[in-house]
């Protein structure tokens, strides 16, 4: 990709999110965080996640 078409795309990009209102933005936000997977699978991967939810359920 050339320089101009990356600028280009960078420029579309930024219009776009300026051209929504503020609340559709924010829902988007909110949308967003409620996907991201847990802090402990994000960062250390699925190991540690597994065994956090062996030991939840063996309680």
């Amino acid at each position: 990709m050339k320089t101009n078409d990356y600028v280009k795309y960078l420029t579309q990009t930024v219009v776009k999110y300026a051209d929504q209102p503020k609340e559709d933005r924010m829902k988007s936000k909110e949308v967003r965080k409620a996907e991201k997977p847990p802090f402990l699978f994000r960062w250390f991967g699925i190991l540690p996640y597994a065994l956090m939810l062996f030991l939840k359920r063996k309680r």
